[in-house]
């Protein structure tokens, strides 16, 4: 018996190196495309940021030049300051809207189902389509929102929606919610449908009142879905960059330039190819960042070792 137990202890961490191997070789796929497809260009995007790169010529190595001149460069301030502007009052608007959105379909009601799909149908259409879509309903002329409005008398006149500032952020804006509220309002969704139904039932019957359920009931236990498509949202508007394309050429007057818009006219237009990779490590940095404070805020409230 004893010598029979001695036999097989030698077995089991050539058993468990397998396992590991097992492991490993599942997973390599995966990695290997990490490697490829991130990793790597992460890297060489680095280096390029390093040097004096134009598409002609040879690359001049010029070490932190770059990030030094990021930050005199006055249209880069700009389109950060922006890209922050945008960001906030879209954040603040999605949620605004997909909230009510997901406590509505989440009950059971008729047509439930119809009313899901029909708020989530935007979702689908690609970003630069539903803009095309949208620059067609603004157009002065053959688009419905400025005929439609003057033909039920609510304008006088055919005001070009997409001329001012004011109006064609307004646009991007509404054109941006209507796209995303239905994801955002899933995300939320499931999180509403994970409470269980006996708390708010006992709330209820304890004389709790609707805003008071949702108050202290709903919102606490919804702290990290809420996080969840917080986080998601602001890294969406972050990066965003077709709806200005599309819609207004950045424009009027280079107004509506965003980070990601500015870092694509330094690479591509300007052939700065150096200077656009600076670019997009320091907004790789921020969007770092902000995933660090998702993981914070998705561990608030879990109990630590």
């Amino acid at each position: 018996m004893a010598s029979s137990a001695g036999a097989a202890t030698p077995r089991r961490p050539k058993r468990r190196r397998r396992s590991e191997w097992h492991g490993f070789l599942y997973i390599a796929p995966a990695m290997a495309l990490v490697l490829v497809f991130f990793v790597m260009p992460v890297l060489f995007t680095g280096w390029m940021s390093l040097h004096n790169w134009s598409l002609l010529g040879n690359p001049r190595w010029i070490g932190l030049g770059n990030y030094v001149r990021m930050i005199s460069d006055a249209r880069f301030m700009s389109a950060l300051r922006f890209t922050a502007y945008y960001t906030i009052i879209v954040t603040i608007a999605i949620f605004a809207l997909a909230f009510p959105l997901a406590i509505f379909v989440e009950k059971q009601r008729p047509f439930v189902s119809l009313y899901r799909t029909v708020i989530f149908l935007p979702v689908v259409v690609g970003l630069a389509t539903a803009s095309l879509l949208w620059v067609w309903l603004a157009n002065v002329d053959s688009g419905l929102f400025v005929p439609g409005a003057q033909a039920l008398g609510l304008i006088d006149h055919r005001p070009n929606l997409l001329a001012d500032f004011h109006s064609a952020f307004a646009t991007i804006i509404v054109m941006v919610v209507w796209k995303i509220a239905g994801f955002t309002m899933i995300i939320l969704l499931t999180g509403l449908q994970a409470i269980p139904s006996e708390l708010t039932e006992a709330a209820r019957i304890d004389g709790a009142s609707r805003w008071q359920r949702f108050r202290y009931l709903t919102l606490p236990l919804m702290r990290r879905t809420i996080a969840l498509a917080l986080i998601i949202s602001v890294t969406g508007s972050v990066l965003a960059f077709d709806q200005f394309y599309v819609m207004t050429s950045g424009g009027p007057q280079n107004q509506m330039i965003s980070v990601v818009y500015y870092i694509v006219n330094q690479s591509f237009v300007s052939f700065n190819l150096g200077y656009g990779s600076a670019l997009s490590i320091v907004l790789l940095v921020i969007l770092v960042l902000i995933s660090v404070v998702q993981l914070w805020l998705l561990r608030i409230g879990e109990d630590q070792p």
